[in-house]
């Protein structure tokens, strides 16, 4: 059976949603892992969902950001929390929400991009693991982010740049993890 995966904005989302949501959250990644800044950085954008008896099971937003490659700024489509309740993994769920992402990234944005660690999961579905150095935009300038070298990918569309994968890239602040 092919999952039903409904597209909604943060703002449609209904209380029962936003509660349900923050339980999937919680309950898919390790304790301590998933923090209020990463909720709120999953909100005020679009979000793909698949619902089972009521509930949300699977989970994939893409929010508006800002990212430079070098010193071009590029509309990007950021996906922020991928997650699936651990008892229905590996059933296409994550697959399903994250694909019909990608479709609105390739429809709407220049790139788009995300952080992880899962990077096969990511590979299969056309992202590309960014080698270059990676920075954040700060009031003093660019900072380097070191830490997150090696963990972003990006998702090319019919309007990105031809891309140097080793070129620098940068995010724009936020509170919390900035990548």
């Amino acid at each position: 059976m092919t999952p039903i995966v409904r597209e909604v904005t943060t703002a449609d989302l209904t209380t029962t949603e936003i509660a349900d949501l923050w339980s999937l959250f919680s309950t898919a990644w390790p304790a301590g892992r998933f923090d209020q800044h990463d909720f709120d950085h999953a909100m005020g954008g679009r979000h793909w969902i698949i619902g089972i008896d009521g509930r949300i099971v699977s989970h994939a937003a893409v929010v508006p950001r800002l990212l430079f490659l070098a010193d071009l700024p590029l509309r990007a489509g950021y996906v922020e929390a991928v997650g699936t309740l651990p008892e229905l993994e590996n059933r296409g769920l994550g697959s399903a929400v994250v694909a019909a992402a990608d479709e609105h990234i390739r429809a709407t944005c220049e790139l788009g991009a995300l952080s992880t660690g899962r990077f096969a999961f990511y590979e299969r579905l056309g992202w590309h693991r960014w080698l270059g150095p990676t920075f954040v935009r700060t009031h003093d300038g660019p900072v380097r982010t070191e830490d997150d070298d090696g963990s972003i990918l990006v998702l090319p569309t019919a309007t990105t740049p031809p891309l140097d994968l080793r070129a620098s890239l940068t995010c724009d602040w936020r509170d919390g993890d900035v990548w």
